[in-house]
């Protein structure tokens, strides 16, 4: 599992000293044609987007795959290569049908084979696909186009679960590729989704080229989110892996690229004032940034060091380290800030400015006794390790003895694997971040599940919350849910296995000449967008 969901994107994206690009890009670099757009993302460290969690694989897959069902921008499920669907009286068989045009990028049909077959794979590494599998009495082919998901028991959250957008999502692949075992890459890039992938163009670590499906038949809907017809306006997305801040900027400000996904925030007022150039913000909702505390080892074996923190933390103080003051939002809530389940249950703990002394007397009651609490920091994503510096100091401030070890993603992904105590090599904290959208699905995102040690990193393990998070995928309505999950809320701040830190919308940059970018959170859509006159 990897660190955080979009932790594999944020790769050495530090700002560098000079404005000008460097000639060994210049002599990479042609003029844009009037219908390719070059957008500096982040790179891939693989291709599979069943077996990972990171967003720019998720994004990678979001272009040349498609899916059964797809959220529209209200965050609602809709049906995207399926045509029709049924439900048995029962409620416990699914039927579904594949919609007519679809085909795989090498002219072959898409049939209900290479969808079972993608279930099934998905169903061994995605937290939902788990669930669907575990409840399943049968997932099989009924003919070409048609195949059918037999529950044990009702299932009200199933179409949910298929149209998720949390990583990994459900992308239908070829049968022969999802056919792998769950622990073997698949590495064909062959689906049949908008864009085709343009494997003699490809240059791993330099950028990566995706070429307009001329055999993609849209949906007739409109575009409505990661739902509706995809259209795509233009014939070539080339993703540049530019790994400094300012050689992606002047090649922005020149017109050789368009997009650049994730600016530095001291770029902002520089982008503003230039009349060429917008900020945008794709994902509205914003991405939440969270601590979790190795629940193991002292000090975090004992509840009241956890509660502690959450006193600790004063999260607009936290955000300020990385983010511009209008970028920024508390988020008291579980759930997080915009989604349905939002509440404010068990909240009497968040205050303005963070209570330090409520902070210093619960580590006093947990019988903290100056055992040295190590905050990993990271050294190539710039927003986590200005927090980890910020938390370590905070924490000396009232008696903690709070060390920070730096390193790179790679080298706390590896160290996180260690539930020892920190004196031999291990953690005591860690700063994620995961999108305002991923807190609203207890179901397929492990940082909401409290299941110890077969959990996610920093193991909290409550069996009074998992009860009731397992009862997410029974109950029918919206409202069951939304009542569920201020239970739900009130147990975790009570045990405390997560300390949130803020939230911040983080805009693009684009030149103005690149338009139609879907808002959305969690992955960015490469159709829709076109290129305009200046």
């Amino acid at each position: 599992m990897a660190i955080s969901r979009r932790d594999l994107i944020k790769i050495g994206f530090a700002a560098g000293t000079a404005l000008s690009i460097p000639s060994v890009l210049r002599a990479q670099t042609s003029p844009t044609p009037a219908r390719t757009v070059r957008m500096a993302r982040f790179g891939l460290a693989s291709f599979d987007p069943m077996a990972s969690t990171s967003i720019s694989v998720g994004n990678h897959g979001l272009a040349i795959y498609d899916m059964l069902f797809a959220l529209d921008s209200k965050l609602m499920p809709q049906p995207q290569m399926v045509g029709k669907w049924g439900l048995s009286d029962d409620k416990r068989t699914y039927t579904f049908e594949l919609r007519d045009g679809l085909s795989w990028h090498n002219s072959t049909p898409v049939t209900a084979a290479d969808c079972v077959a993608s279930i099934r794979r998905w169903g061994q590494l995605a937290p939902g696909g788990k669930l669907i599998t575990e409840r399943a009495k049968d997932i099989s082919v009924q003919d070409d186009k048609t195949f059918i998901i037999s529950l044990r028991e009702p299932m009200g959250l199933l179409i949910e679960i298929l149209a998720s957008a949390s990583t990994p999502v459900l992308y239908i692949m070829r049968e022969k590729d999802a056919s792998l075992a769950a622990t073997e890459q698949v590495t064909a890039n062959i689906g049949s989704g908008p864009f085709k992938f343009n494997e003699a163009l490809a240059k791993p670590g330099a950028s990566f080229t995706y070429d307009r499906n001329e055999m993609y038949v849209p949906r007739q809907e409109p575009s409505d989110g990661f739902a509706g017809g995809k259209v795509v306006n233009v014939d070539r997305v080339i993703w540049d892996d530019i790994d400094d801040q300012q050689t992606a900027f002047a090649a922005l400000q020149s017109g050789e690229i368009d997009f650049i996904e994730l600016p530095a925030a001291d770029l902002y007022p520089v982008v503003k004032s230039d009349p060429n150039l917008e900020l945008q913000v794709l994902n509205k909702a914003g991405e939440v940034y969270f601590m979790r505390m190795n629940c193991l080892q002292k000090p975090f074996d004992n509840v009241k060091a956890r509660q502690a923190m959450l006193h600790l933390i004063d999260q607009e103080a936290v955000m300020r380290t990385s983010f511009p003051p209008e970028y920024i939002r508390p988020v008291p809530s579980f759930f997080g800030n915009q989604t349905p389940y939002s509440n404010d249950e068990n909240t009497g703990w968040y205050k303005k400015g963070g209570d330090p002394e409520k902070a210093r007397q619960l580590f006093k009651e947990a019988g903290y006794a100056g055992e040295k609490v190590v905050v990993l920091q990271r050294t190539d994503w710039a927003e986590a390790g200005n927090m980890a510096q910020f938390l370590a100091a905070t924490l000396r401030k009232i008696g903690v003895n709070a060390e920070l070890a730096p390193g790179d993603g790679a080298g706390n992904s590896a160290r996180l694997r260690n539930k020892g105590s920190a004196e031999n090599d291990g953690w005591s904290i860690f700063i994620t971040s995961e999108t305002d959208y991923d807190r609203s699905t207890p179901l397929s995102n492990p940082t909401l599940s409290a299941n110890g040690e077969e959990g996610w990193w920093g193991w909290p393990k409550s069996d009074e919350y998992e009860a009731l998070r397992a009862k997410w995928a029974d109950v029918e309505t919206l409202e069951e849910r939304k009542a569920l999950a201020r239970e739900m809320q009130r147990i975790q701040w009570d045990i405390v296995g997560t300390v949130l830190l803020g939230s911040a919308v983080s805009p693009i940059a684009r030149r103005k000449t690149l338009a139609g970018l879907i808002e959305m959170p969690a992955l960015i859509a490469m159709w829709n967008m076109q290129k305009v006159p200046a």
